[in-house]
């Protein structure tokens, strides 16, 4: 009998039952990638990450990312959560400044920002953003996102950005039109999957008036067996880089962001994202706290 080491962990929140839900499983050398694939699906959460050791120079540990149905390169929320657990339940803090990571898309650097010997933040480099364009059917867009056409800013471009996935995104005039969103998941997940679209992001630049973030965002993904995913670290850091790479946010100096998401299906969290100029190829990185919420020994 194996026992695998499993642990559920709400990222970019400091609060339990909020953020967005990783499964971390430790001891991935003893399983096989269909294991892997049914662990996720038995944890049915959105994402879950499974640590590996690793035998390439300047990499500190390989990692594979599985949603319930499909293996995907990169996901941001369970890297946030791995970390976190890696520098706090497993002490790695004490001992070094931080990982990196070897993933599907990429080398992650992720480091960990402390205070008095406590971990306060973990914040990941993402790879260099790219952006392309998509055909655009404005009526067919509106319908399968669930959003009026009218409620679509046409100020800015409906395209893809990638930072180890691609991603729709989507302008949208207000949060409120964005937490109305009701989208058609079959239709998008067909579209999706034409266009190998890991997720639909929807974001605003005019979030409510009291409240302390920069922008809104909400993010679809049923291509890959997510109906809604609650705060995205890939996504986000890919809208960084679309707006980046786009010239929305300055590129003569650090731009700092505080997103917003989740808040529609009851899961709210928050990420902090930097945009570093340099020239066309700018440095995303992506940062957030966590909470373990479960801690458990999987036995097969």
């Amino acid at each position: 009998m194996r026992n695998i080491r499993v642990y559920h962990v709400d990222a970019f929140t400091d609060q339990p039952f909020t953020g967005n839900t990783a499964g971390v499983v430790l001891d991935a050398e003893q399983l096989t990638g269909e294991e892997m694939q049914q662990i996720a699906k038995e944890l049915n959460l959105s994402e879950s990450i499974f640590l590996l050791p690793s035998d390439q120079t300047g990499i500190d540990y390989k990692v594979r990312y599985f949603t319930p149905t499909d293996e995907i390169p990169f996901c941001g929320h369970a890297t946030i959560g791995l970390t976190w657990l890696l520098a706090t339940e497993l002490g790695l803090s004490q001992q070094q400044d931080g990982v990196v990571l070897g993933t599907g898309a990429g080398a992650i650097p992720v480091v960990w920002h402390q205070e008095e010997g406590r971990v306060q933040r973990v914040e990941m480099t993402q790879i260099t953003p790219q952006i392309k364009a998509l055909p655009v059917d404005l009526q067919a867009i509106s319908e399968m996102v669930g959003v009026p056409v009218d409620a679509i800013d046409p100020a800015y471009p409906i395209q893809l950005s990638h930072t180890g996935n691609w991603h729709l995104l989507i302008p949208v005039h207000s949060q409120q039109a964005i937490d109305q969103a009701t989208p058609d998941l079959i239709a998008l997940s067909k579209h999706n999957k034409e266009y190998q679209i890991a997720t639909t992001h929807l974001f605003t630049f005019t979030p409510d008036a009291e409240d302390d973030y920069d922008l809104y965002t909400r993010d679809f993904a049923p291509a890959i067996g997510i109906a809604e995913d609650p705060v995205t670290g890939a996504a986000n850091g890919a809208l960084t880089g679309y707006l980046y790479l786009n010239h929305m946010i300055p590129q003569d100096q650090i731009t700092q962001l505080k997103i917003a998401q989740g808040r529609a299906i009851g899961r709210p969290g928050f990420l902090y994202v930097q945009a570093i100029p340099n020239g066309e190829h700018p440095i995303i990185k992506v940062a957030g706290t966590a909470k373990i919420t479960i801690r458990g020994t999987l036995d097969i």
